[in-house]
């Protein structure tokens, strides 16, 4: 009888480790896939939605205006939708086998900003709103915050620059005011968001939306070698993070010796002082670039 109930607990653990080996957590989605079905649901979105485009006519000095999105429905059947607004951006990233998969990220500047535009990897002072297709906020700042654009989720980041600071004034209580800068929307695909992580907030590979007030603009310098980090996009794609001259892992950028030459690059960069790279051999090779030199 022992033996019998001994193979009866042998055959179960058997079975339950069977069963946990199978329990793992879903591997990513593909991501053209997910992209596709992505887009499917933003175009969607903007086909059968608008945004209080009359009250910023109506208003057009008022900064404090927020942006509101509603459904084509009803009293509104005759408001113009947002896809008939909106910009497309189209970003490549790469997927797990290394393949270039090509996203669309909708952007509208609703009001715009009078100052500089930041580049994709400089800093910006912003307020915003967070929110998936169904309208549930997940993140809302109402006073402005820094963001490192290249600490952002990748659909923010490419945005961006498509908007333009304003200029800001101190009250006598010591309050700041901004206006005549950018107010816009972004929607973006999940692939440039969270894509498969999975928190309370967003569920896993939920297309975003941001409604954005870009107030001020900081150009970077990350690694303070006197090189704006835009101006270390070698290749001139407008990714300054996929520039890594001499191939140690470091990004240009973050690099403080591009070429890897042994001489850092604040050293390298400009020893006349004449406001141009140098380039000692005239071989259209900047000295901070070539390792002979």
């Amino acid at each position: 009888m022992s033996n019998f109930l001994f193979l009866k607990l042998f055959l179960f653990t058997v079975i339950l480790i069977s069963c946990n080996d199978n329990d793992g957590p879903e591997p990513p989605r593909d991501v053209q896939v997910q992209t596709l079905e992505d887009d499917e649901e933003l175009v969607s979105f903007l086909q059968t939605h608008f945004y209080n485009y009359d009250d910023f006519t109506n208003y057009p000095d008022n900064y404090n205006l927020e942006i509101l999105l509603d459904s084509i429905y009803g009293d509104n059947s005759n408001k113009i939708p947002l896809i008939d607004q909106v910009s497309i951006k189209l970003v490549d990233t790469e997927d797990r086998n290394q393949n270039i998969v090509q996203h669309k990220l909708y952007y509208l500047e609703v009001k715009k900003g009078l100052g500089k535009s930041p580049s994709s990897v400089d800093s910006t002072f912003v307020s915003y709103k967070g929110f998936l297709l169904n309208g549930d906020v997940f993140d809302e700042r109402d006073y402005p915050i820094w963001f490192d654009l290249v600490n952002v989720v990748r659909g923010f980041r490419e945005s961006l620059p498509n908007f333009s600071e304003g200029n800001f004034k101190i009250n006598q209580n010591g309050t700041y005011e901004f206006d005549n800068h950018s107010k816009g929307l972004i929607f973006m695909p999940s692939a440039l968001g969270y894509f498969s992580s999975n928190n309370v907030s967003i569920p896993a590979y939920s297309p975003l939306i941001f409604s954005v007030n870009l107030h001020l603009v900081k150009q970077s310098d990350h690694d303070g070698d006197s090189v704006l980090s835009i101006d270390e996009d070698i290749n001139g794609d407008g990714n300054p993070l996929n520039d890594d001259t001499d191939g140690d892992g470091l990004p240009n950028m973050n690099d403080i010796d591009d070429d890897g030459d042994g001489i850092i690059t604040l050293k390298e960069f400009d020893k006349d002082g004449d406001g141009t790279p140098d380039d000692t051999n005239n071989d259209n090779t900047p000295d901070y670039l070539d390792a002979e030199f």
